[in-house]
């Protein structure tokens, strides 16, 4: 997990991924106003059912994920995206081998604290 500063680009490469269970590996970035967040998930991985107070915005680089919501499901896939509101309840799948750039604002204080207890399953 990086704190990044202000003006300075930062390269995946040298962000350190953090394997929060066997079929997910995570690297996150804090910034003053997001939290970004690149996935790599492996088929069949299923983040189990949550929400937290952060605007959320997905984007499958590679892969494919099913967003499991109160009012329907909705597949998704490579140069597609994902808006959740705040609060919306939501679970995902992996249907394919994905690849995830996820953008939370304000930054996912949960997870600067370590509480992410829900992902390492």
């Amino acid at each position: 997990m990086i704190h990044w500063p202000a003006v300075n680009p930062f390269d995946w490469n040298g962000i350190p991924a953090e394997r929060m269970n066997e079929k997910l590996t995570r690297q996150v970035v804090h910034t003053g106003r997001l939290t970004i967040a690149r996935l790599e998930l492996k088929a069949g991985c299923q983040v189990p059912a949550h929400q937290h107070e952060n605007e959320q915005v997905s984007l499958v680089l590679s892969g494919r994920l099913r967003f499991l919501l109160e009012d329907g499901q909705f597949d998704v896939g490579p140069g597609q995206g994902m808006r959740l509101a705040p609060n919306q309840r939501h679970a995902v799948e992996a249907l394919e081998d994905s690849i995830v750039i996820d953008l939370f604002s304000p930054p996912r204080e949960d997870w600067i604290r370590g509480d992410d207890a829900y992902l390492r399953r």
